[in-house]
């Protein structure tokens, strides 16, 4: 179970706000994405990825204490498929639209050719 960064009380992870200081532990409004937060005196921004690279638009910029988009300018980011995603199963779902599509192109064609 994380901490509360502000008064040390444990929280449960899916926890919003502390149930002791009401110290935000997401972000607001949108409880399912992380709210990092700076733990020394220097700002998140001096080592965030999107900082460095000058993509960053976070109005808080070059001395955000809080944020939603930081990512760790010595961690890459990976964008590899996961092994769920790859499954044939969640293929046949995602595609399914498409695939019903050409089964009913391959069985028109092929009842035209038929009566040939």
């Amino acid at each position: 179970m994380p901490n509360c960064p502000r008064c040390g009380q444990s929280m449960p992870s899916n926890a919003i706000a502390c149930s002791r200081c009401r110290t935000p532990l997401k972000a607001y409004g949108h409880p399912g994405i992380v709210l990092h937060r700076a733990t020394g005196t220097e700002s998140l921004c001096k080592t965030c990825i999107y900082d460095a690279d000058d993509s960053c638009n976070y109005p808080q910029r070059p001395d955000a204490r809080e944020c939603t988009m930081y990512h760790n300018i010595t961690v890459p980011i990976l964008s590899t498929p996961t092994r769920y995603e790859m499954q044939p199963g969640v293929w046949l779902r995602r595609n399914a639209g498409w695939i019903a599509l050409i089964a009913l192109i391959v069985l028109s064609l092929g009842l035209v050719l038929a009566k040939r």
